[in-house]
């Protein structure tokens, strides 16, 4: 590990099959040397799903790899990080990867899946998202919301047509409006923002975030904030003991201390907020 980065950052990571799902859909990597952490949420098909998702985490976890460390940092466009334009280059390359398998194998048609990747580097996040699985982030004892969903039920609460309560009992909540894999191109969100020691982050399923008020979540990691493996383990109990309809997947890291390795990187990403 990058010494900016050794013993900088704890995680833990757990996936469940859920209790109605006969399998499990879900993927989850790491690479602790570079901060790396990805989960994604396949779908289509049987057991097509889970190619989808698997087939995302080893493609992101490749490329992020091989290109991360020869990053030079004037890189940049947009107003953002050459390491948050990587992120968005892995997922491109994951989607196109999903893509052609779905189209030309006929028992993966359909298929495809939501990620989120969550990099950490130079006392920063940069964060890369497609589709409604989440990433949340306790601070100060207060749990955000950081990606936002794309889904139905959220793009008709953005266009005000219901409240979030409204929509949540009106509309079925599993429709995505992006995934990777089902369409020719692929939109993806990227998040930069600067790190806090003491900052908790989540990065789950919908199989979680569907069951599980996030202000329960928020008692949970903070209950858990000094044993990671025990605060991941406790969130898919609760998902599974409120019915455990899908599949749940988290993904829990914490930040122990500074882990800045070139500081002009974080003083850009402050200059955008």
């Amino acid at each position: 590990m990058p010494s900016g980065l050794r013993g900088a950052i704890d995680f833990a990571m757990e996936s469940d099959v859920g209790r109605v799902r006969s399998n499990n859909e879900d993927a989850i990597g790491a690479d602790e040397d570079l901060g790396l952490l990805i989960l994604a949420d396949g779908m289509g098909g049987y057991k097509a799903g889970e190619i989808a998702s698997g087939m995302t985490v080893a493609s992101v976890l490749e490329t992020v790899r091989k290109q991360l460390p020869s990053l030079r940092s004037d890189d940049r466009e947009e107003d953002h990080s050459p390491q948050a334009l990587l992120l968005r280059e892995a997922l491109e390359a994951a989607h196109t990867s999903v893509y052609h398998v779905s189209r030309s194998q006929k028992q993966c048609e359909g298929m495809g899946t939501t990620a989120v990747v969550l990099l950490f580097r130079d006392d920063c996040i940069a964060v890369a998202s497609v589709g409604d699985s989440r990433l949340y982030r306790l601070r100060d004892r207060e749990i955000q919301q950081i990606t936002h969903d794309h889904s139905l039920v959220q793009e008709l609460i953005d266009r005000g047509f219901y409240t979030q309560e409204e929509a949540e009992q009106k509309v079925a909540r599993n429709i995505v409006t992006r995934a990777l894999g089902i369409e020719p191109e692929i939109q993806v969100d990227l998040i930069e923002e600067p790190a806090e020691v003491g900052d908790i982050y989540l990065m789950c399923s919908d199989g979680l975030s569907d069951l599980v008020e996030s202000e329960k979540i928020r008692l949970t990691l903070l209950q858990f904030a000094d044993n990671l493996e025990n605060a991941a383990a406790e969130l898919v109990r609760q998902a599974n003991m409120a019915g455990g309809k899908d599949n749940v997947s988290v993904v829990v890291a914490r930040v122990n201390r500074p882990f800045a390795e070139r500081r002009s990187w974080l003083d850009r990403v402050k200059s955008w907020l």
